[in-house]
C-alpha cells in the first residue's frame, strides 16, 4: 500500500498578446519548495486608499512557465504515473482551469505539429514501448472513452455517433455493487494490441466530442472527457493477475457567464459545466476536512466515476492550467486555491492483484488428483467416482444374505466407504417399494377377477358372432366375383385357339383385324389374365407384408383391396412418391451422417485449441517457463474451425429443407391412401348391397335342389358349361371394353348367358380346397369389376 497526497502541478499558458510584466513570479529554487506568486497591479480607479490584497503565493510540486514543452510536461507529470500503472497501481491525471487556459492542449495535444502531442498519445506510446520490452509477462490492454455532456454520459467510441443524433444514442448509466464499486453500463471496452490501434481509438473519440466557439475560446470543449486505459498483466505459470487502470481526464473549463455573455445552448452548457465543477469542489472540501463522515460523490456523474481517484485506491495527479492575463487574474487565483485544497487529500493506492480463475481451477484439479493418489496409497485401493459392476454385485449378495439371515444379531458389514453405504440404503428402499407395489396389484386383481369374468365371456361371444356374420357376407361377395371373372377368363383362353373362320365372325369389333392396336389390346388382356392367375401362388406372402396396415380386414377383403389399389388411377402417383421419398430419406441420412461428422470435428478442433492453452499454462506452472506459442498452428486450427462451422451451417440448412420436402411427400401419400381407402370402402359397400338384394333368389334355388349330384352328373354339367363357354367366346369380344352389338347379337348373348346355370362353390369345386377356391373367387371378382370400370371410363 502506498499512501500519498494528490500531486499538484501548475502550467502557465503563453499570452495571446503582449502583456505588462510583473503580474506573476515563479520561485523555482532547488532547495525550496516551488511557489507561484501572483501580483495584482493597483488600479487608480479604486483610489489612493486601497486595502485589497496585492499578492497571492501558492505552493506546487513544480511550476511550468510559458516556454515549457510538451515533452517536459510528460516526463515530469505523466511518466511516473504510467510507471505506477505498469506496476499494478491505479492512476489518474486530470487538468483543471478556466476555459481557454490550455487543458485540452495539455491532455490531448495540438494537431499542427508532432511535437505538440499531449499527455494521452505520449502515455500510450510509452506504455506500449514498455510492454514490448518486458517479455516476462503477458499483457492485455483495453481502451474506453467517456464523455459527460450536460450531466449525461455518452460513449465516444460508439460507431453510431456519426449516423445518429446525440439524443438518439444510448446513455451511459452508473451501477453500484455491494462493495460500492462503480460499473458503467453501455460503455464499450476496445482491445488495443499496439500503439496504432490505441491512437486510432483516441482520434475517433476526439472527433465525436462536443466542441463550440465561445467568446473566451474559439474551440471550447463543452463536456468532460475521461480516457481510460485498462491494463492486465500475468506471469506465465502464475495464478496471479494484476489489473490497473489509468484515467486521463480533460475537464471542461469553468467560466463566468457575466463576463462571457453567452446565451441559448451555450448558456445551458455553461450551467451544467459550472454545476459539475461545483460538486467536484464540494467533494474536495469534504475530503480535506478530517471530521467529515459523508462524502457527496453521488451529486454528479463525474465525481461518481472518479471516486477512486479522489481519496481512494489511486495515485492521482492534478495539473492547474493558468491564463495569467490581467482580465483572468481572478479565475487564475480561484484555480490555485482549488489546487491547494486538492493537495490536502490523501490517497491509499493498493496493488491490484487477484487469482486467475482458470489457473486456480487447474491447480485445484492437480491438488485433488495428488490427494487421491495419496489416499489410494494409504488405503491400498484406487477409488473412482462410481462403484464397479463387481462391487455392486458383491453388495447385492451381502444385502440378500443379510435379509435371509434369521439371526437378529447379524450385521451388514460394507466397510467405511460411504459410496457402498449409500448404495445399500438405496437398494433396500427399492426392495421395499417393489414389495408394496406387488401386494397392492395382487389384492386388486383378486377383487376384480370374479366380477369381470361373466361380462367378458358375453362380450367375447358377441364379438365372435358379429365377426362370423361379416365373414359370411364377404364369402358371398367373393363367390359372385369369381363367377363373372372365371367366365371372362375362359372366353379369353378359347379365343386364342379358334380358327380363321371363327375370327372373321368378330370382324365387326371396334378394332379391325389389320389394326395393330386391337391386336395389342387383345394380347394385353390375355397376358394380364394369365399374370393374374400366376399371382395367386404368391398372394399369401403379399398379404402378410401388408397385414400391418389393415389388420382389421379379413384375408379375402385384403386380397380385393390389393387388386383395387393396383388398378387404381393414383397407384402410379403413389409409387412415384414412394421412390422420391426413399431417395430423400437416403439423402437426409447421408446428410445427417455428414453433419454429425462435422459436429464431431468442430468439437475436436475446440478441444485441440483448449488443450494447447492448458498445456501452455500447465507447462508454465510446472517449470516457470513460457510455453513456445505457435500462432501459425493456432490460426490454422481456428481457420479450420470456422470452415467446419460454415460447412455445418450449409448442411444443416439443406437438411431442414429436406425435412420440409419429406413431410410434404408424406402428407401427399397419406392423403392419397385415405382417398384410396374411402373409394374402396364405398365400392365394397356397394357390392354388399347388391348381394343382399340378390340373396333371396339364390336361396330359393338352393332349396329347390333335390340332393347333391353324383360325380357323373357333375362331369356332364362341367362339359356342358365348357361347350357353352366356347359359344359365348365366339359371340363376345375378348377386349376388356364391351363392343357395340346388333340387336340379334344382344339377344343371342342374353340367351346364352341365361342358358348357363349359375353354380355355387359347393357344386363346382375348383381345387378341392374350399379356402383356396374362395380366395380365387375373391381375386377374379375384384379383377373383373376394376376392368369394367376402366372400360367405362375410356368410353
Amino acid at each position: 500500500m502506498v499512501k500519498q497526497t494528490i500531486q499538484i502541478f501548475a502550467r502557465v499558458k503563453p499570452p495571446a498578446r503582449k502583456q505588462q510584466s510583473g503580474i506573476y513570479s515563479i520561485d523555482d529554487d532547488e532547495n525550496l519548495t516551488p511557489s507561484l506568486e501572483i501580483i495584482i497591479p493597483r488600479d487608480l480607479a479604486d483610489g489612493f486608499v486601497n486595502n485589497k490584497r496585492e499578492s497571492y503565493k501558492f505552493i506546487f510540486q513544480r511550476i511550468f512557465d510559458q516556454d515549457a514543452k510538451q515533452e517536459i510536461i510528460f516526463e515530469n507529470i505523466a511518466k511516473p504515473v504510467a510507471e505506477s500503472v505498469l506496476a499494478g497501481y491505479n492512476g489518474t491525471i486530470f487538468a483543471y482551469g478556466q476555459t481557454g487556459s490550455g487543458k485540452t492542449f495539455t491532455i490531448t495535444g495540438g494537431a499542427e505539429r508532432y511535437s505538440d502531442r499531449g499527455i494521452i498519445p505520449r502515455t500510450l506510446s510509452y506504455i506500449f514501448e514498455q510492454l514490448q520490452k518486458d517479455s516476462s509477462k503477458i499483457y492485455t490492454t483495453h481502451i474506453s472513452y467517456l464523455e459527460i455532456y450536460n450531466e449525461c454520459g455518452y460513449d465516444l467510441l460508439d460507431p453510431r455517433h456519426e449516423a445518429s443524433r446525440l439524443e438518439d444514442l444510448p446513455k451511459v448509466t452508473l451501477l453500484e455493487d455491494t462493495d460500492q464499486n462503480i460499473h458503467l453500463k453501455n460503455l464499450s471496452l476496445h482491445q488495443a494490441t499496439n500503439e496504432e490501434e490505441a491512437l486510432n481509438l483516441l482520434f475517433l473519440g476526439d472527433t465525436n466530442r462536443m466542441i463550440a466557439e465561445t467568446p473566451m475560446n474559439q474551440a471550447s470543449t463543452r463536456s468532460h472527457c475521461i480516457f481510460t486505459i485498462h491494463l492486465s498483466s500475468k506471469e506465465p505459470g502464475s495464478a496471479t493477475v494484476r489489473h490497473a487502470k489509468l484515467h486521463l481526464v480533460d475537464l471542461a473549463g469553468s467560466e463566468r457567464v457575466a463576463k462571457s455573455g453567452v446565451g441559448g445552448q451555450l448558456l445551458t452548457e455553461a450551467k451544467y459545466i459550472n454545476l459539475s465543477l461545483h460538486y467536484l469542489e464540494q467533494v474536495i472540501i469534504a475530503l480535506s476536512e478530517k471530521n467529515r463522515s459523508h462524502i457527496p460523490y453521488r451529486n454528479s456523474m463525474m465525481t461518481s466515476v472518479l471516486r477512486d481517484s479522489l481519496g481512494g485506491n489511486c495515485m492521482t495527479t492534478m495539473i492547474a492550467t493558468l491564463s495569467l492575463e490581467k482580465r483572468n487574474i481572478d479565475e487564475s487565483i480561484s484555480t490555485c486555491r482549488f489546487a491547494q485544497r486538492v493537495a490536502l487529500i490523501k490517497n491509499e493506492a493498493v496493488l491490484n492483484e487477484e487469482i486467475d480463475p482458470r489457473s486456480m481451477i487447474i491447480c485445484l484439479q492437480k491438488e485433488i488428483q495428488e490427494l487421491r493418489d495419496e489416499l489410494a496409497l494409504v488405503t491400498g485401493e484406487q477409488r473412482t467416482e462410481a462403484l464397479t459392476e463387481a462391487e455392486l454385485l458383491q453388495l447385492e449378495k451381502l444385502i440378500t444374505s443379510f435379509l435371509e439371515d434369521q439371526d437378529p444379531q447379524s450385521r451388514l458389514e460394507v466397510g467405511a466407504d460411504m459410496r457402498k453405504i449409500h448404495h445399500c440404503f438405496h437398494h433396500l428402499k427399492k426392495l421395499l417399494n417393489d414389495k408394496k407395489i406387488f401386494r397392492n396389484s395382487t389384492v386388486s386383481s383378486e377383487i376384480k377377477e370374479p366380477d369381470c369374468q361373466e361380462p367378458v365371456k358375453e362380450e367375447e361371444y358377441k364379438k365372435l358372432r358379429d365377426l362370423l356374420k361379416q365373414r359370411d357376407n364377404e364369402i358371398n361377395i367373393l363367390v359372385n366375383m369369381l363367377k363373372k371373372e372365371k367366365k371372362k377368363t375362359q372366353d379369353a383362353l378359347h379365343f386364342s385357339s379358334v380358327d380363321r373362320g371363327e375370327i372373321r365372325l368378330i370382324q365387326s369389333s371396334p378394332f379391325p383385324l389389320g389394326n395393330p392396336e386391337g391386336q395389342r389390346t387383345s394380347l394385353f388382356s390375355a397376358s394380364t389374365q394369365s399374370q393374374d392367375c400366376s399371382m395367386l401362388g404368391s398372394r399369401s406372402s403379399l398379404l402378410h407384408k401388408k397385414s400391418g396396415m389393415r389388420e382389421e380386414m379379413s384375408l379375402g377383403r385384403q386380397e380385393a383391396f390389393e387388386i383395387f389399389k393396383r388398378d387404381h388411377a393414383d397407384s402410379v402417383t403413389i409409387d412415384d412418391n414412394k421412390q422420391i421419398l426413399k431417395q430423400r430419406f437416403s439423402e437426409a441420412k447421408a446428410l445427417g451422417e455428414s453433419i454429425n461428422e462435422a459436429r464431431s470435428k468442430i468439437g475436436h478442433l475446440k478441444e485441440e485449441i483448449t488443450r494447447r492453452h492448458i498445456q501452455q499454462v500447465a507447462l508454465g506452472v510446472s517449470e516457470n517457463v513460457a510455453f513456445p506459442s505457435t500462432p501459425d498452428q493456432e490460426d490454422r486450427l481456428r481457420s479450420q474451425l470456422e470452415e467446419e462451422k460454415r460447412r455445418y451451417k450449409i448442411m444443416f440448412t439443406r437438411l431442414k429443407a429436406l425435412k420440409v420436402e419429406i413431410e410434404h411427400l408424406q402428407l401427399l401419400m397419406d392423403k392419397a391412401k385415405v382417398k384410396l381407402q374411402k373409394e374402396f370402402e364405398a365400392w365394397w359397400a356397394e357390392e354388399a348391397t347388391h348381394l343382399q338384394v340378390d340373396s333371396p333368389a339364390a336361396n330359393s334355388l338352393d332349396h329347390a335342389k333335390p340332393s347333391p349330384q353324383s360325380p357323373e352328373s357333375q362331369q356332364d354339367q362341367s362339359q356342358l358349361l365348357s361347350n357353352q363357354s366356347v359359344v359365348s367366346a365366339r359371340k363376345v369380344s375378348p377386349s376388356p371394353c364391351p363392343s357395340p352389338r346388333s340387336p340379334e347379337q344382344s339377344s343371342t348373348g342374353t340367351w346364352l348367358e341365361g342358358s348357363i346355370p349359375e353354380r355355387t362353390t359347393s357344386s363346382v369345386p375348383l381345387t378341392g380346397d374350399s379356402q383356396t377356391d374362395s380366395d380365387i373367387l375373391a381375386f377374379l371378382k375384384a379383377r373383373q369389376n376394376i376392368l369394367q370400370k376402366k372400360c367405362l371410363g375410356s368410353n
